[in-house]
């Protein structure tokens, strides 16, 4: 996730991380329709017509409504204009829908996702580790898919080619040969496009590869999403690595930008349309920008980004319901903030977009991340090669649903890339970032290069929570391959259902001992408080997701 994939504290790892939604009817606009921004509108139920009208009042037009999840696409301009359709008691949230620019672009931007990247240099050559261990020739790498049993259950249960399971990121490179052949190019969509450039000027996504700023379905500019598609699903193919669930179909549905932002309408679109087309289980590793935690009445904020906040929450959770409610599981990464999510008290990180507007403000619990703390997510905090909660991951009794490896370099004496996690990463994006040399050969120990037959893939080690939810959406399309009954195309199984299963199959790890644990890195001491029981317990939730059970418990 962005805090997941891209929140940063000094101490995380910055991870990552536009269409009609579909559903959406136009709304035929007035004769003369006011030049400005757009924003969407949430309605209370049966409030259309009235946030219409408020909408008019404040010098607006209506462009659309979106029925399904209830909001207008409206625009309108003036510095009191939000403030002013806020106002009405039909609505309850307005947010910018972000403007798509297609100016010329400079040099690429700084990416703000892709886990470890900023930290190759601190780590020490891992080429002493060999290519030993049984499956996939990058086996031996996985410690991950050993800690989880994975490495058993690929040869019982790899999973169905009836289960869909939906990658809502930055995209995912389906031509990497350890992607290609569980990708599904029909049904994969993207949502977003790409904006060269901020409403400042400075470079954002940088350069736009085709002509549209509309990448292929098939493409993933920025890495972090081919990483966790792999880790999902990567095939048993004789090169590279095995996913969690070799056998099921990976459907991009991407919602996030190149530079790693995550805006709220491709968001609403990728889920929406996830519940439409019959998609099992989705991840999600990402938070919801601008904002890390979303308050809708912190006194640190004007009225206009507390609507904003208010926008986040309501909208996300009512496109996270329709999904829920046509059979889609829900799972994200819990963050990379090193934060006890029941009790925050400092954002640091907010508003995020556009850049250099952030302050610090207070929060409580009363102030949430999206879709990490929403209603019906399953929620997965990250854990090291010793089995410790991961130093970045964030942690708390009410939102730590499960733990899975997320890598953590520092999990023992010194930094080592090798304790991060090995996902499959685009050639394009390994060259843009220096990473590999002119001959295609890997320039430091967090990249890997692996051939079978003139064909040539790489991956790279990452951590954080981002790297933790694939593997719990793995196991998932275990359970739904296992326990699925035939249904609108493919294989179903209630959410509910999912998540009771996942639980009962993990593997219950109590608190560490003394509760109150000292992670050292980094030149410092950061303390972490573990409360709950072994079945349920803010580091690890109800215990580590385990394939081996998943692919043989009983029904």
């Amino acid at each position: 996730m962005r805090r997941v994939a891209s929140g940063v504290t000094a101490l995380a790892t910055v991870i990552a991380m536009a269409a009609c939604s579909p559903g959406t009817s136009e709304i035929p606009s007035r004769p003369a329709t006011p030049a400005g921004p757009e924003y969407l509108v949430f309605y209370t139920q049966g409030g259309q017509q009235q946030a219409r009208q408020a909408v008019e009042r404040a010098g607006g037009a209506t462009l659309a409504n979106d029925a399904k999840l209830g909001y207008l696409t409206a625009t309108g301009g003036g510095g009191r204009f939000v403030e002013s359709v806020g106002a009405d008691g039909s609505v309850v949230g307005v947010s910018p829908d972000r403007s798509i620019g297609f100016a010329d672009a400079g040099r690429a931007a700084t990416r703000r996702t892709g886990g470890a990247k900023g930290r190759t240099a601190a780590f020490p050559d891992a080429r002493s580790f060999t290519k030993s261990g049984s499956g996939e020739p990058l086996a031996g790498r996985q410690w991950d898919m050993r800690m989880i049993g994975a490495d058993r259950a690929n040869a019982k249960v790899p999973g169905s080619k009836q289960v869909l399971v939906g990658v809502i990121d930055t995209g995912v490179d389906g031509k990497h040969p350890d992607i290609a052949a569980n990708f599904n190019r029909e049904l994969s969509r993207n949502f977003v496009t790409d904006k060269p450039k901020d409403e400042a000027g400075e470079t954002l996504d940088g350069p736009c590869e085709v002509s549209s700023c509309k990448d292929p379905v098939d493409e993933d500019d920025d890495g972090h999403g081919t990483h966790v598609a792999s880790t999902i699903a990567a095939p048993i193919n004789g090169i590279g690595i095995a996913g969690a669930a070799p056998g099921v179909q990976i459907v991009n549905i991407r919602a996030g930008q190149d530079s790693g932002f995550f805006f709220l309408k491709p968001s609403l679109d990728a889920l929406t349309y996830a519940g439409d087309i019959g998609v099992d289980v989705v991840n999600m590793s990402y938070y919801v920008d601008p904002w890390l935690f979303n308050c809708t009445n912190n006194k640190a904020d004007t009225k206009k980004e507390q609507l904003e906040q208010a926008a986040i929450i309501t909208g996300m959770q009512r496109a996270l319901d329709y999904a829920r409610q046509r059979g889609v599981t829900l799972i994200s990464a819990l963050g990379n903030g090193s934060t006890d999510l029941g009790h925050p008290k400092v954002d640091k990180e907010s508003p995020g977009y556009p850049v250099g507007e952030k302050k610090e403000r207070q929060v409580d619990n009363s102030c949430v991340n999206v879709p990490a703390e929403s209603a019906g997510v399953i929620s997965v905090a990250g854990l090291g090669p010793s089995g410790r909660k991961a130093i970045y991951s964030d942690y708390g009794v009410e939102q730590a649903d499960v733990s899975a490896p997320g890598g953590d370099a520092v999990d023992g004496t010194g930094a080592k890339a090798t304790r991060s996690i090995l996902g499959a990463a685009p050639e394009q994006v390994l060259r843009a970032a220096g990473r590999i040399d002119a001959k295609g050969e890997p320039k430091g120990a967090d990249v890997v290069k692996d051939c079978k037959g003139g064909t040539c893939a790489y991956y790279q080690y990452l951590d954080g929570t981002s790297m933790a939810a694939p593997h719990a959406t793995g196991v998932a399309a275990i359970l739904i391959s296992r326990f699925g009954k035939p249904g609108k195309g493919g294989l179903e199984l209630a959410p509910a259902t999912v998540e009771d299963l996942l639980y009962k199959t993990a593997t219950p790890k109590a608190c560490p001992t003394p509760r109150q644990y000292v992670y050292k890195a980094y030149g410092q001491d950061v303390t972490q408080v573990c409360e709950g029981d072994e079945a349920d317990n803010g580091f690890f939730g109800h215990g580590v997701v385990d394939a081996w059970k998943a692919a043989t418990v009983e029904p």
